[in-house]
């Protein structure tokens, strides 16, 4: 995070830890205002590496899941980089700024990613550097965003995955109640400024819980390489393209659509617990001897104990008796995605 941009934050009220926001002061009056008011909140919980040069467009998409290659500027999208294997090693958020590829990645993954993707440059004319000191990236939520992004002097993008620029920089519409800000750090002060009149301050807690209730998963260093794209409902939300052509573990993706061998699903739950950490296993009563699958994230319910999105098997979410850490541990209480797991 730029050195200048975490002392405004602070200035503001934020408690930081390890380079985070994690709150402005009061966390569980932030969860209530992410449920029902309007948010805003720094992204420092996501790294930001740009791609450069002639072959940017080409490189990525021979990388990535899918179909950077006919991105527009008007677009983002999501998509997954995966092992030989197909398993997932990271998701993204990309999007285009001129001629440059901007991608969005778990802050934990970006310096192992950095270098991951630098082995397959050799001769492609494509320069990769790390654009968060550059990049000051912000999410707003709630209700009348368009009326707050236009009160910062901001347009608001019609459709999710719409992009917008401006001066300050990009406005990307991610749903129907939630948009991201990719600013210039020179212009990010001003614009909190003014969105912070009509919107909560809050910390990462409450965005990570507006990501679950959105079913939206991200890869940190405890999951690399648990899920194929499907595992995590990749493909759900647009994270995976079948008729672009190869890429690294696009056999085994393919394979599993085509197959017809879905066996292991991204569900959103609530325990009466405290929140796990990423990674920590799930049993229930039809293989009460082994793991049914593992915590994607979690973070705290707004109405107390905690949200996650895990992925198991089907056939065990379909059981109803899912519990975290141990067949004694707390049962899972599912609740609905904004999307059909089909």
């Amino acid at each position: 995070m730029n050195a200048s941009w975490q002392n405004f934050l602070a200035s503001r009220g934020a408690r930081l830890e390890a380079g985070q926001v994690c709150d402005f002061g009061d966390p569980q009056a932030e969860l209530k205002a992410a449920a029902a008011g309007s948010v805003l909140t720094p992204l420092s919980q996501f790294g930001l590496i740009r791609a450069t040069g002639d072959d940017a467009a080409a490189f990525l998409h021979n990388l990535m899941s899918n179909d950077i290659l006919h991105l527009a500027r008007s677009r983002a999208e999501r998509c997954g980089f995966c092992s030989p294997k197909g398993r997932l090693l990271a998701d993204f958020l990309v999007w285009r700024e001129e001629r440059d590829y901007l991608l969005q990645l778990s802050a934990d993954l970006q310096p192992t990613l950095f270098k991951k993707l630098g082995m397959y440059v050799l001769r492609s004319k494509v320069k990769l550097t790390s654009a968060g000191d550059e990049i000051v990236l912000l999410g707003l939520a709630g209700e009348g965003i368009a009326a707050t992004l236009k009160g910062a002097g901001l347009d608001d993008p019609a459709a999710p995955m719409d992009v917008m620029h401006t001066d300050f920089g990009s406005v990307i519409r991610l749903d129907d109640r939630r948009c991201q800000l990719a600013l210039r750090v020179d212009a990010a002060t001003g614009v909190w400024a003014k969105l912070a009149e009509q919107a909560t301050p809050v910390g990462v807690a409450a965005w990570r819980w507006l990501e679950i209730v959105a079913g939206i998963p991200h890869i940190t260093s405890a999951t690399q390489e648990e899920f194929v794209p499907q595992m995590a409902n990749l493909e759900l939300i647009g994270g995976v393209s079948f008729t672009k052509g190869c890429y690294p573990g696009q056999e085994v993706v393919a394979r599993t659509k085509y197959l017809g061998k879905v066996k292991r699903r991204t569900y959103r739950a609530h325990v009466t617990a405290a929140c796990p950490p990423p990674g920590t296993n799930l049993f229930s009563i039809d293989l009460p001897d082994q793991s049914c699958g593992k915590v994607i994230e979690a973070a705290p319910s707004p109405e107390g104990g905690c949200e996650m999105l895990a992925s198991m098997l089907m056939s065990s979410a379909e059981s109803g008796d899912v519990r975290l850490g141990s067949v004694d541990g707390p049962r899972l209480e599912f609740r609905a995605l904004p999307y059909a797991l089909e």
